[in-house]
């Protein structure tokens, strides 16, 4: 049963996305509120742990930033899966820089919605082109600049393959590939886009278009 906390200042979306999950089942709702302030009051007031998964509006009416609140949720122990309209790039892009695990729209079909809080839930890697697409429009989205095998390597990797057998793949030592990925993420880290965990590589090769949805579903 995956534990799940709603914050959105919109009480009637709350609502809607709860009684869908509610319908669907597998989720237990653990809390649901306006403000990242007031879950974690919540959770340390009753000793709860942190929920699974905290879908998070992109942005609040409390003046709090979009970077703030997904820190907060992340340290705190939860993945947060942002539920936004998602067409102001520049924040989708914070969203993801601090550590959401993706963005799924609002004007998504609502079992698209509770497919995202199960993955998540599962541990999968979210998947999708609504953020995808409004990173691509953002024209200050720094592109790391990776060489061509660097990219192969990525493409690989990302896709789910064991290091190991992505050196065997390309005819490369093991050591090669793994001074790769080390400049990749090197790469991505000098253009403000950390990538320090697998999770972290396949998220940053949907962004840059060297891993396709297609690829990712079919290497899970």
């Amino acid at each position: 049963m995956t534990r799940v906390a709603f914050i959105d200042d919109h009480e009637s979306v709350r609502l809607g996305v709860e009684a869908a999950c509610l319908r669907a089942g597998g989720t237990d709702i653990v809390f649901s509120g306006a403000s990242v302030t007031h879950y974690l009051a919540w959770r340390h007031r009753e000793g709860a742990p942190p929920a699974d998964v905290v879908v998070l509006d992109l942005t609040l009416g409390d003046g709090t930033t979009v970077t703030e609140n997904v820190t907060r949720v992340t340290e705190d122990g939860s993945s947060v899966i942002i539920y936004s309209v998602a067409d102001r790039p520049a924040a989708v892009r914070e969203a993801l820089a601090a550590g959401a695990v993706g963005v799924v729209g609002k004007s998504s079909p609502i079992e698209d919605v509770v497919a995202a809080i199960a993955a998540v839930g599962r541990g999968d890697v979210l998947t999708g082109v609504e953020w995808a697409s409004a990173v691509d429009g953002d024209r200050e989205f720094a592109a790391a600049q990776l060489s061509a095998r660097e990219r192969e390597v990525l493409r690989l990797y990302a896709a789910g393959l064991p290091l190991k057998i992505v050196a065997d793949r390309l005819g490369i030592a093991f050591s090669t590939a793994k001074e790769n990925i080390t400049r990749i993420r090197l790469k991505y880290t000098d253009v403000g886009r950390p990538a320090p965990t697998k999770v972290d590589l396949h998220r940053r090769a949907l962004e840059d278009g060297i891993l396709s949805d297609e690829v990712a579903g079919r290497a899970r």
